[in-house]
């Protein structure tokens, strides 16, 4: 695996969105920025809000993109392309149904599971092998639930399991940047 140059959280931008399940990617990269001591600022031509800094060595580019999640791969694919940062080197922070609360995973490439923002991710990047780190919301039950599901909150016993998640996947993040993978998937998934 390459090292990552490029870490990408999902959310939708606004208040009325802050705690809500489809912005697991922003909490998540929100508390990477804060353990890293890197600020966000709003960055226009990358359509989000963008931090850089030095982990271990390597120059990596945080981004919240702003443009509601169904458009991400807007932001991703301006930034990307400015600093000519391959797939292979992103990492795409995000929310997922198929995993239960509690739960993250780290994989390269796989389809969009229905997940808009991956979708247009993939559609402007034009390949789907880029670095995910899916953090489970769980799945409402029902195929027609799902819209209502990720734009509400997470019940607070839900929220406690994500959180512990999220904290697991910080705890390796390091290996992922310094393109580590087997070592992190081994120590996240075997929590």
């Amino acid at each position: 695996m390459s090292s990552i140059r490029l870490i990408v959280g999902l959310g939708n931008p606004g208040r009325e969105y802050e705690n809500t399940r489809h912005n697991a990617g922003f909490w998540w990269l929100d508390e990477f920025a804060r353990t890293q001591n890197l600020g966000f600022r709003s960055e226009a031509k990358f359509h989000g809000q963008a931090a850089r800094g030095q982990l271990h060595g390597h120059e990596v580019f945080l981004l919240k993109p702003q443009t509601f999640m169904n458009v991400s791969g807007r932001a991703v694919g301006a930034l990307a392309q400015f600093y000519k940062i391959a797939p292979a080197e992103i990492l795409i922070v995000h929310d997922e149904l198929d995993l239960p609360p509690g739960s993250a995973k780290l994989k390269l490439g796989g389809g969009h599971g229905g997940h808009n923002g991956l979708k247009d991710i993939i559609a402007h990047l034009g390949t789907k092998d880029f670095w995910r780190l899916r953090l489970g919301i769980g799945h409402p039950g029902d195929r027609s639930e799902v819209a209502n599901f990720v734009l509400n909150d997470p019940r607070r016993e839900e929220r406690v399991l994500i959180d512990e998640a999220m904290q697991r996947a910080l705890d390796v993040a390091h290996l992922v940047v310094e393109g580590k993978a087997e070592a992190a998937m081994l120590k996240l998934h075997s929590a």
